[in-house]
């Protein structure tokens, strides 16, 4: 505000007095400005049920929410958002890489609704579809819960190799609210497959393994990424892939090095699947079973941790 210039008549007091009284609004304004510039570093996402959504759009046309501050988008807004399904490529996304199974991980939810996905601004960047491509409702695990909100893995991918020099991450995440969340199954075991050693382990979460089978892997040029921690998002009959018999069991990991190793329209999504030869590096980034193999991970339920080392 700009501020007028003092009549030369009025006298010393009357001035000295409006001094006085902005010295104390600016004090006061002061005072709920610092204050509210801590309501903003503490409102984090522990803080549930004081949450207010900005509202505001962005240029990549995400719905911007203030860090604690939050309201459930419009379901025009969440269906405008782009889904994160096997096929889907959304900048927005997290890169997620670990060779651990957090606690968190341990238990495996659905939601109710579609549901938006956040970034680290809690922007929200895309959405989980009730129903995943199957007809079948979406499994989400999450990695890490801080409160009202939780981060969780999804199935797109969040950039393609081709546009990181052949080095994209194999998983993404995002931020989900907690409470949209339905906890349906808990978790006792684990898979982790050793692209080195050729096997894949099931295995419980103190490490004690209790299955063991020889798996082919990623040939040179098209490898099975490593380092990174997916799940099992579905499984199903593909007799057109030569799986009629042996359930596809279809992970939430990405190839890192090529966009379509096999030239297909999966979105270069690694699945552990049945082959007669289940042993070397010979596959397109896929895990190759045996029909043993195969039917111990048909028998875990879908969510359960795929770890991926070399």
């Amino acid at each position: 505000m700009t501020e007028l210039p003092e009549h030369p008549r009025r006298d010393r007091r009357r001035r000295h007095r409006r001094r006085l009284v902005m010295a104390v609004v600016l004090g006061a304004t002061a005072v709920v400005l610092a204050v509210g510039a801590v309501a903003t570093v503490v409102a984090q996402p522990q803080q549930k049920g004081a949450d207010r959504a900005s509202g505001s759009s962005t240029q990549d046309g995400g719905v911007a929410v203030r860090a604690g501050d939050h309201t459930a988008l419009t379901a025009d807004q969440v269906a405008a958002l782009p889904e994160a399904r096997y096929d889907a490529v959304i900048p927005g996304l997290l890169p997620y890489a670990s060779s651990d199974v957090p606690p968190v991980s341990h238990d495996v939810y659905t939601i109710a609704t579609d549901t938006p996905i956040y970034n680290d601004e809690h922007v929200a960047v895309a959405r989980f579809a009730f129903m995943n491509f199957t007809g079948r409702p979406t499994v989400i695990v999450p990695v890490r819960s801080d409160g009202a909100w939780t981060l969780v893995m999804t199935p797109a991918r969040q950039k393609l190799p081709s546009q990181s020099n052949g080095a994209a991450p194999a998983q993404t995440a995002g931020w989900v609210r907690t409470d949209a969340l339905d906890r349906t199954t808990t978790l006792d075991r684990r898979v982790v497959v050793s692209t080195g050693e050729q096997k894949l382990r099931i295995e419980d979460f103190s490490g004690t393994v209790e299955q063991t089978f020889d798996v082919a892997v990623g040939a040179p040029g098209t490898p099975t990424p490593t380092g990174v921690t997916g799940y099992l998002q579905e499984r199903y009959l593909d007799p057109q892939q030569g799986q009629a018999t042996y359930p596809i069991q279809l992970t939430s990991l990405h190839a890192s090095a090529q966009d379509e190793p096999f030239q297909g329209e999966d979105g270069g999504l690694i699945g552990m699947h049945y082959f007669p030869s289940h042993s070397g590096s010979i596959s397109h980034g896929c895990i190759r079973l045996s029909d043993e193999a195969v039917t111990a991970v048909n028998a875990l339920p879908l969510g359960t941790s795929v770890t991926i080392v070399p």
